[in-house]
């Protein structure tokens, strides 16, 4: 993959994985300008490597839409997911799965510790730093929702990194 697209799938991750922190939501656009790229780069390979990644994409999105059935995820994780292995040869896409795991686990240890560790800020973090740092320990006392997209953009990035 040209690493300019890489560098684009990436900035695109990490501002859907922003948003995601800040309103615990994942606009849909993230998830159709990820889409759009990952057609026109599998487009641009040939018909077969097309039709294998919207296949795996496809699986992706039944699978994890039954995970937010059950509350483990949101639609807007489940839609970062699936577009982001529109850009990925099969394979990757199972290294980018694992990766998205490892980096859920990760954050969720970070969550499950947060209340501990944030009751206060290091005096000399940035303002707004420090503020971001005070509504996540909020939000943990209360035990809202982790912001897996944070975890989806880390595998992907994680996995896009491996592919140049």
């Amino acid at each position: 993959m040209h690493v300019a697209i890489t560098i684009l799938l990436g900035a695109l991750l990490a501002t859907a994985a922003w948003y995601d922190l800040l309103t615990r939501s994942i606009p849909n656009r993230f998830a159709l300008l990820l889409a759009g790229l990952g057609l026109m780069i599998q487009f641009g390979a040939g018909w077969l490597p097309l039709l294998h990644a919207v296949l795996t994409a496809a699986v992706v999105f039944a699978v994890l839409l039954g995970c937010a059935m059950l509350g483990w995820l949101g639609g807007g994780d489940v839609k970062l997911a699936a577009a982001l292995a529109l850009s990925l040869p099969p394979l990757a896409t199972l290294d980018f799965l694992g990766n998205t795991v490892l980096a859920g686990g990760v954050l969720g240890l970070c969550y499950l510790a947060g209340p501990r560790l944030l009751r206060q800020p290091h005096p000399h973090a940035p303002r707004h730093l420090g503020r971001l740092l005070r509504i996540e320990a909020r939000r943990l006392r209360r035990g809202g929702p982790v912001p897996y997209g944070v975890a989806i953009a880390c595998g992907g990035i994680l996995t896009l990194i491996a592919q140049i």
